[in-house]
């Protein structure tokens, strides 16, 4: 008599592909940079001028085109142009660690995202739609399009992103426009300068 225990849904490990780990990996850029509360009181309070939202969206776009074209940039280089970035877009010094905090965050995301773990990523996400949703905010849905790479139902959320939606942030763009804005300074070693402000 044949068994009808059905067989264990193990399939081969299905690594997810390429695309899905970048995807990933892009919410957690977003999401690691705005939960960085030096960077959202320079936004909700435009200290980057009425741009302030767009230049975040650009930074989230231009960190994850960094770690891509340049897959030897490490926790240090990350961190330095966050500062550079806060200084020149934003007139904020930042002396605290906050940035390296970040930093930290994103390169340890990417190395979860190379092995296929999106667990922390995905734990950010559902804390920030909750919050997003205990503040009246239900349009969380509109970010994560973008991440997915679905621009459908784009023509009405266009219209939000309009608004003065500052506190927690507008959906980012993950490729913004303003490349030519900031481009970190590439020395002949191929190390990014930072305009010395502070130094370990």
């Amino acid at each position: 008599m044949a068994s009808t225990t059905p067989a264990p849904t193990q399939q081969p490990s299905q690594q997810p592909t390429e695309e899905e780990k970048q995807k990933h990996l892009d919410l957690g850029i977003i999401m690691a940079l705005h939960t960085w509360p030096a960077l959202s009181l320079a936004v909700s309070s435009n200290w980057g001028g009425p741009a302030s939202s767009d230049k975040r969206d650009w930074l989230c776009g231009a960190i994850s085109d960094m770690l891509q074209d340049r897959p030897e940039t490490d926790a240090e280089d990350l961190e330095d142009v966050l500062i550079q970035v806060m200084s020149d877009e934003f007139d904020v010094v930042i002396d605290d660690e906050s940035a390296a905090g970040v930093a930290m965050m994103i390169m340890r995301m990417r190395e979860q995202v190379k092995r296929g773990e999106f667990g922390e990523i995905n734990e950010m996400w559902v804390d920030w739609e909750t919050k997003r949703k205990n503040k009246g905010k239900d349009d969380t849905a509109a970010m994560f399009k973008k991440v997915e790479g679905n621009d459908a139902d784009q023509e009405t959320s266009d219209e939000e992103d309009n608004e003065d939606d500052v506190e927690m942030g507008e959906a980012p763009e993950l490729v913004a426009a303003p490349r030519e804005r900031v481009e970190p300074e590439i020395d002949e070693d191929g190390f990014t300068k930072v305009v010395g402000r502070r130094k370990r």
